[in-house]
C-alpha cells in the first residue's frame, strides 16, 4: 500500500485511479480521437507521469451540495452575461479610456481543489483574469478591466470571495464548510 508523501497516510486508490483516467482522457482529447492506440499510449503516459513526477494529492471531500451547486451555477451565468455585456460595451464605446488594475486577493480556503476551481471560475468571467495564484499564501493576483477607484476594487474583492464561498458550500469538505461557517459567525 502506498502512502502520501506529505502526510504519511495511505494514498487513496480511487483518487489515484481517477487521476490516471483523467490523464488518459486529456491525452485522447489532445489527439482528438478515441482509438486503441491513444488509449494504450495514454495509459502508458499516465503511469509514467505518475511514477516520474510528483503529483500532490488532491483531496476531494466527496461532498456535493446540489442546492449550493445550483446557486453557484446560476450566479456564475449571471456574472458571465453581465460582464460580457460590459466588456462588449467597452469595446464599442469610443470614449472609453483604459483604466485597469492588478490587485491581490487573499482567499480563506485551505483546499487546493477549491482554490483551483475559484481561479477557473474567476477567469471565466470577462474582464478579469488571474495572472498568478500563490498556493502557499492562498492569494490570487487579478488583472481587472475598467477600474476607476477603490470602490471598484472592493467590489471585485467581494465578488471573488463570494465565488470562493459558493464553491466551498457546493463542493467543499465538511471541515471546510464548518471552518467557513465559523469564520462568518465571528464578529
Amino acid at each position: 500500500m502506498s502512502t502520501s508523501r506529505t502526510t504519511g497516510q495511505p494514498a487513496s486508490l480511487l483518487g489515484t485511479l481517477l487521476a490516471q483516467v483523467g490523464l488518459v482522457v486529456i491525452w485522447m482529447l489532445l489527439w482528438d480521437q478515441i482509438t486503441w492506440t491513444t488509449i494504450i499510449t495514454g495509459c502508458l503516459i499516465s503511469i509514467l507521469l505518475g511514477r516520474v513526477f510528483y503529483l500532490p494529492p488532491v483531496d476531494f471531500g466527496g461532498r456535493i451540495s446540489f442546492w449550493h451547486l445550483l446557486l453557484f451555477s446560476l450566479r456564475m451565468m449571471i456574472d458571465v452575461i453581465r460582464a460580457s455585456i460590459h466588456v462588449a460595451w467597452l469595446a464599442v464605446n469610443w470614449r472609453y479610456t483604459p483604466s485597469n488594475a492588478i490587485i491581490a486577493i487573499d482567499l480563506h480556503t485551505r483546499s487546493d481543489l477549491i482554490l483551483t476551481w475559484t481561479v477557473e471560475a474567476v477567469s471565466l468571467v470577462p474582464g478579469t483574469i488571474v495572472v498568478e495564484a500563490d498556493r502557499e499564501e492562498r492569494r490570487l493576483y487579478l488583472h481587472i478591466l475598467d477600474v476607476h477607484d477603490d470602490i471598484d476594487l472592493e467590489k471585485v474583492r467581494r465578488s471573488v470571495r463570494a465565488t470562493e464561498v459558493r464553491l466551498t458550500m457546493a463542493l467543499g469538505s465538511r471541515a471546510e464548510v464548518a471552518r467557513l461557517r465559523a469564520e462568518r459567525s465571528e464578529p
